[in-house]
């Protein structure tokens, strides 16, 4: 591999740094250590106790060097970003796809968010830094390794016009659920997207008019609204992109999106993804049996959200009876 001989080989950049009119991004050098954990922020700590990172040092660089030494790396293809509506299976496709040693996959890297979401970059610059840190976590680190496939956080929907602009030929898939099941399973530990303010209601579209009279499980249900208009929204404008329904099964979502990324595993790499399933999505150690909710009843006003699930639902049909 070309890679082994260049200076930043197994390393990447994890974290944007703002602080004091400064910018720069630190450096997290990942050994040979494959990138499998549920969610990425789980496989930066894991790399952290690596000795080169446990330095009082830490390893820096400029916005212009990143751009720069990206440009020298080899790294596989980009196959697809997978956008859903969180609580959706999302977490147990990208471990399905994530038992496949030709896939490098990446789960929420917490340094996309802080790119799109920083004041600090225009549009261009923050398009070349997504692709220069896509090469960096993309790079070829073992000879098997084919394939990049980018699941983003929940509230990226609403980037997806923008990210189509960078990737115009990398498919978009879109993951979703029953609204009333995505909301059970938050009452039982509930993300930080449906917290009001712990993220600006303005990165979901929410203002300050429809905050008004919302009560606390209200907000979950105006989140996930926001979330299913942004997926119809963006499915109508959009010609390389599927819808995933969760309720489904998960075994169609998987054979779907291997179908719509056109990958060809061979069968012991496809029935490793399907025995994943029956583990926990979070843990590969705890068999899966099943959801389970509280039996405390939601104070949700659902009609708005399901009439989108609905829509989406509609549309999943009509594409099946083509």
């Amino acid at each position: 591999m070309e890679n082994i001989n260049h200076p930043l080989f197994n390393w990447i950049p994890y974290k944007l740094i703002e602080k004091d009119n400064q910018v720069y991004f630190e450096w997290l050098y990942v050994s040979d250590i494959k990138f499998a954990e549920p969610f990425f922020d789980e496989t930066i700590s894991k790399c952290k106790s690596h000795q080169y990172n446990s330095k009082i040092i830490k390893a820096a660089s400029s916005v212009e060097n990143l751009i720069e030494w990206s440009q020298e790396l080899e790294s596989v293809e980009l196959k697809s970003l997978v956008f859903h509506v969180s609580r959706c299976g999302s977490t147990m496709l990208s471990q399905c796809l994530a038992t496949s040693s030709e896939n490098i996959m990446i789960s929420e890297g917490p340094i996309f968010d802080q790119i799109l979401r920083s004041d600090n970059f225009g549009l261009e610059k923050k398009a070349a830094l997504l692709k220069a840190v896509l090469k960096f976590l993309g790079q070829k680190r073992f000879p098997e390794q084919k394939n990049l496939i980018l699941k983003l956080d929940a509230w990226h929907i609403f980037n997806a016009g923008y990210l189509r602009t960078i990737f115009p030929e990398i498919p978009f898939a879109l993951l979703y659920r029953n609204p009333v099941e995505v909301l059970k399973s938050h009452q039982k530990l509930m993300g930080m997207h449906m917290v009001p303010n712990l993220i600006p209601p303005t990165v979901f579209g929410i203002t300050a008019q429809e905050m008004e009279g919302t009560n606390f499980q209200q907000y979950g249900a105006l989140v996930l609204e926001k979330y299913f208009k942004g997926f119809l929204d963006f499915y109508e404008t959009d010609e390389n992109v599927t819808l995933l329904n969760y309720n489904g099964g998960m075994e169609n979502v998987i054979e779907k999106f291997i179908s719509f990324i056109h990958v060809d595993y061979s069968l012991d790499e496809r029935q490793k993804m399907f025995e994943r399933l029956q583990k926990h999505s979070k843990d590969g150690n705890v068999v899966f049996k099943g959801d389970s909710f509280k039996e405390e009843a939601l104070d949700v006003d659902f009609e708005k959200v399901n009439r989108l699930f609905e829509n989406l639902n509609n549309i999943l049909l009509e594409y099946s009876e083509r």
